[in-house]
């Protein structure tokens, strides 16, 4: 079990990798210390992926979300809202998992090893407030990416991306800090807005290492939206009733502390795979686990007669 598990971790953790570098391979950018504004740009990808980002070849669907809401243009508000409706029916919160780079970051620091014998220092999987805190995400979409952006404009009509501007760690480390890094220009003008986004980096980045993915089970708006997706999402997980044994070995070792014996479409799931690894008896299932089965069946069948 331990080494099936071990085995989805490295193979999860090399996708993200691989994703991040395919969705953010403009190296020029890194070198030259700007921001790629080809027409890939006009594109969303799933994850919380800066627009920003001196690599990056497409743009953060909360990002341009906010871009459209304080533009009063209605059809490109349509058609984000479209976006983010499609991303989270097909896949739900399986973004957070396998398609966000931020969330590498933060299951990367989560390894980090501390001192087992000191109890301030050991692991958890939640902070202190948990069954509060997960609801604040929400608080964060409403106010921060839809109502701020929406209602408070300045002289030239136009509001402020209030959520990237003052909240999002994942924007000050691939967007903010390369830039500042490689723009001689861009870092003698940097002022308090840095140094704030910096702090709320460096607060996530130190509890990140204690308690496991804290930014995305409390304060990412967009893992709050496809998590809505979760229970209808194509890609759910399904508990065979007739398998389960009630061991609840699936929640000891989920990271997000869901009882998948019980709720295994949680919104609070990211479909890392750790349940189905740890399960003995094999009742959780996936919906790509089920259609494989049905074809494996099928094709035993057709063999047969």
């Amino acid at each position: 079990m331990a080494d099936g598990r071990k085995r989805v971790h490295r193979f999860r953790h090399w996708f993200q990798a691989a994703w991040f570098a395919l969705t953010n391979g403009y190296a020029a950018g890194f070198v030259e210390g700007r921001i790629y504004t080809g027409k890939s740009k006009v594109l969303c990808v799933p994850g919380l992926n800066c627009y920003s980002c001196p690599g990056a070849l497409a743009s953060c669907p909360i990002g341009s979300l906010q871009a459209v809401l304080d533009s009063g243009k209605f059809r490109f508000s349509c058609y984000m809202f479209g976006i983010l409706m499609l991303f989270g029916s097909v896949l739900g919160r399986f973004v957070c998992g396998w398609l966000c780079p931020f969330g590498l970051v933060q299951d990367l620091l989560y390894k980090i090893p501390l001192p087992k014998n000191i109890k301030f220092l050991q692991k958890k999987k939640n902070m202190p407030g948990h069954k509060v805190l997960v609801y604040l995400k929400y608080v964060v979409l409403l106010v921060f990416v839809i109502l701020l952006p929406s209602l408070v404009v300045g002289i030239t009509g136009m509001g402020d991306p209030w959520f990237c501007k003052y909240i999002c760690p994942s924007g000050t480390l691939f967007g903010g800090i390369p830039l500042v890094a490689t723009n001689p220009m861009l870092a003698a003008a940097v002022g308090a807005l840095f140094n704030w986004k910096m702090f709320v980096l460096i607060v996530i980045v130190v509890l990140s290492i204690k308690y496991y993915r804290p930014f995305c089970k409390y304060l990412c708006p967009l893992g709050g939206i496809y998590g809505l997706f979760n229970p209808v999402a194509l890609y759910r997980f399904q508990v065979d009733k007739e398998k389960c044994i009630g061991c609840q070995k699936c929640q000891k070792v989920c990271k997000m502390d869901i009882p998948v014996w019980k709720s295994p479409n949680s919104i609070e799931c990211i479909r890392c795979g750790d349940c189905k690894s740890a399960c003995p008896t094999g009742a959780i299932t996936s919906t790509v686990d089920r259609i494989k089965e049905k074809r494996s069946c099928s094709s035993c069948a057709h063999k047969k007669s």
